[in-house]
């Protein structure tokens, strides 16, 4: 059996509970991993007043491919975004969010199956942005062919490699008529090359309305920085949350898989915290290292213990503990 070495960034709040579940159900489920953690954000005044730990950056380069909890990100002041540094230090352009529904999770919906892939590297996202003079600030929106492109070829190579039928392209070009005109122009460039697959576009107000009147119309999303953050959010809460989905960033040189909720720092300690998207985020990882028979038995077994609904966390309606739920995960999977 292959034995792979992943950066684990535990993150914060309930980060460092939930990746130590995780590991837990990973080592039992037989896969074969050399860990190298390391803490995401920077304490090192070397590092020159940038949020993100650079030795993290060097080790997901090392390594190639990183497993990372849930970092905090201050509102309207404090340091950037350690999640936003990591993935543009690392050039990870393709954001996958991958949202289904789980057994005996309620939602609004069922059957919903979606993919959404959303650049990741620029756009008003990206925050840049400066003060022009007290009481004025500007932000970039930075929209370019290559960016654009690039993530319509990843987008459509996913489809075909898949399955997938249907891609629609979510924009607002029309008002920005440049910058998302260019995002589209490029889009359409791709989606030429690709005939076996229905390519639509649609504004992205529309987009959310009609998301959440039938998500069943949608099969993947292919979307902008900033949209895409919405929407992935958007999409998640059909299902139950992001509690309860994968999500991850790949680039052409490593790949990262995270947990893209918050914090929850009200019970961080508390042994409380929900480790499915970590443990969903970690099955991605496991599929995208070429172990996808066990990436798909840790799914089954997760599944199991929803369906059988005896064993879940609080978020989900259950009564069970961080501990617990891994136990009754591994519990499973001894059963397959």
């Amino acid at each position: 059996m292959t034995k792979h070495k992943v950066t684990l960034i535990p993150g914060e709040g309930i980060g460092p509970e939930v990746a130590v579940a995780t590991r837990r159900i990973l080592e039992a489920a037989g896969v074969q991993i050399e860990w190298e953690e390391i803490a995401g954000r920077s304490d090192n005044s070397s590092d020159q007043g940038k949020s993100v730990n650079q030795a993290a950056v060097e080790s997901v380069r090392r390594n190639r491919v990183a497993l990372k909890g849930p970092m905090a990100t201050a509102i309207a002041g404090g340091a950037p975004s350690v999640n936003v540094a990591l993935r543009k230090t690392l050039d990870l352009y393709a954001n996958l969010r991958p949202v289904k529904n789980v057994p005996g999770v309620k939602s609004h919906f069922e059957n919903v199956d979606l993919i959404l892939v959303r650049e990741n590297t620029e756009d008003l996202y990206s925050g840049l942005e400066h003060e022009v003079v007290p009481g004025v600030v500007e932000s970039l929106k930075i929209i370019t062919e290559k960016a654009s492109t690039r993530i319509a070829k990843f987008a459509f190579e996913y489809a075909k490699r898949h399955g997938r039928k249907k891609i629609h392209a979510i924009h607002k070009a029309n008002i920005m008529k440049l910058s998302d005109g260019l995002f589209l122009k490029s889009v359409r460039v791709i989606a030429a090359k690709f005939p076996a697959i229905e390519y639509k576009e649609l504004i992205v107000d529309n987009a959310c309305m009609q998301i959440v009147m039938d998500p069943l119309q949608f099969d993947m999303l292919l979307l902008p920085n900033l949209y895409g953050d919405v929407m992935s959010d958007l999409a998640a809460g059909l299902v139950g949350g992001l509690g309860v989905v994968p999500s991850a960033n790949i680039g052409d040189e490593c790949a990262m898989f995270e947990a893209v909720h918050g914090t929850a720092p009200d019970i961080a300690g508390k042994g409380l915290a929900n480790p499915t998207a970590l443990l969903m985020s970690a099955a991605l990882m496991l599929d995208h290292l070429g172990e996808q028979k066990t990436a798909q038995r840790i799914q089954s077994a997760l599944e199991k213990v929803y369906r059988e609904g005896k064993r879940t966390t609080r978020d989900v309606g259950g009564k069970a503990g961080t501990e617990e739920f891994a136990d009754a995960v591994i519990t499973a999977l001894k059963q397959k």
